[in-house]
């Protein structure tokens, strides 16, 4: 296993979709307040959201210099996304916003995680 990321770009792109997405969160437009609200995530807590992904961002182009950094970062942005799995099916949440915006942030995860540091 590697610790720098190779090709360095996977894991760019991951910070780039995720800093968009940091950004869009500030003011969030209806999808994601729908989202938020869909799984019953309170609306006082979505500042949390924002600062984890932020740390995900900066983990991430880290990691593009130091070892293991990306690695451990890209692997909690899998982590991230798959608790927000979890919550859509237990709150039966379903709809158009599951299926693009958090499996579609999962699989850039995991795509990132595999080939960019296991393969």
């Amino acid at each position: 296993m590697i610790l720098l990321p190779e090709p360095w770009w996977l894991e760019a792109a991951l910070a780039a979709v995720l800093a968009v997405d940091v950004g869009m969160s500030i003011k969030p437009p209806k999808f994601i307040r729908d989202c938020l609200n869909g799984v019953g995530f309170p609306r006082q807590w979505w500042w949390t959201l924002i600062v984890i992904k932020s740390l995900a961002v900066v983990g991430l182009l880290v990691g593009l210099a130091i070892p293991g950094i990306g690695l451990a970062s890209t692997v909690g942005v899998i982590v991230y996304f798959s608790s927000a799995v979890v919550a859509h099916i237990r709150s039966r949440f379903l709809g158009m916003e599951f299926w693009v915006n958090c499996l579609g942030f999962l699989a850039l995860a995991v795509a990132t995680l595999l080939f960019g540091f296991l393969f």
